[in-house]
């Protein structure tokens, strides 16, 4: 079953490079099933931030902003974004030392093509999703 898409989100979603976007749209799908498969987090809200996909537990309040970005500056590379005035990407970056490219405090950079590890990034975006609950 497809995910209903926002037709904001869809439009930028559309305006990326073919392989950047399906990337994203991976990734939009695995924080939408990290969410459905982690207690406390209920139905996201999908809307744009900056310009940028971004999921919110606007319904549970149990999480921080989730946003998808590319930047046609750096088209190599495309991230998952957190709110840079939490612990998140500190604690990404103490769990999963190896596993990730980091971009200060606020940011898990991929480059298009290459694998992204699932499992790791699973339990970060359940931290994510959950960091009103457990701080």
């Amino acid at each position: 079953m497809e995910l209903q898409i926002n037709p904001e989100v869809a439009s930028v979603f559309n305006s990326y490079p073919p392989p950047v976007k399906e990337a994203l749209l991976t990734l939009r799908k695995l924080i939408f099933e990290t969410a459905s498969s982690t207690t406390g987090v209920g139905q996201l809200e999908e809307t744009l931030k900056w310009g940028e996909p971004s999921y919110l537990t606007s319904q549970s309040r149990s999480g921080s902003t989730i946003r998808l970005a590319w930047k046609p500056s750096r088209p190599e590379v495309y991230g998952i974004y957190f709110n840079c005035k939490t612990t998140l990407v500190d604690s990404f970056r103490t769990l999963f030392p190896g596993d990730f490219t980091f971009e200060g405090n606020r940011a898990l950079i991929f480059k298009a093509g290459d694998p992204i590890p699932k499992k790791e990034l699973e339990y970060c975006l359940a931290m994510a999703l959950t960091y009103h609950l457990n701080k």
